[in-house]
């Protein structure tokens, strides 16, 4: 019968552990709002649209001449920073609500020119 020991918490664990020399990696995903898309200073347009919508606020991105995949990655950005659905319909993204400021501010973050 081998004898085990019962750890307390993760601080006796690390006194048995080899000591780093560098910073220790966090478990999980990268942070939600870190941009990981660079804009290269291109100009894209932010407006809301209710028209057609039964009434209900929809932010719409236009101006963004990207790839698919891209935009889709763009829009998983800006629908995070949000905490809002959204989609990609054709070269524009829409996301639900008004969230211009939101949309404004990640875009400026991630090197775009906002009008």
């Amino acid at each position: 019968m081998s004898h085990q020991k019962r750890f307390r918490d993760l601080s006796e664990l690390r006194q048995l552990l080899p000591p780093t020399d560098g910073p220790v990696p966090q478990a999980g995903r990268t942070k939600p709002n870190s941009v990981e898309h660079d804009g290269k200073g291109k100009k894209v347009r932010v407006s809301l649209e209710t028209v057609g919508r039964k009434g209900k606020a929809v932010t719409i991105v236009s101006g963004l001449q990207h790839n698919p995949s891209t935009m889709t990655e763009i829009a998983r950005i800006l629908k995070q920073h949000c905490g809002a659905g959204g989609t990609v319909k054709g070269m524009e993204i829409e996301i639900q609500g008004d969230q211009r400021n939101r949309v404004t501010e990640i875009l400026r973050q991630m090197n775009y020119i906002v009008t």
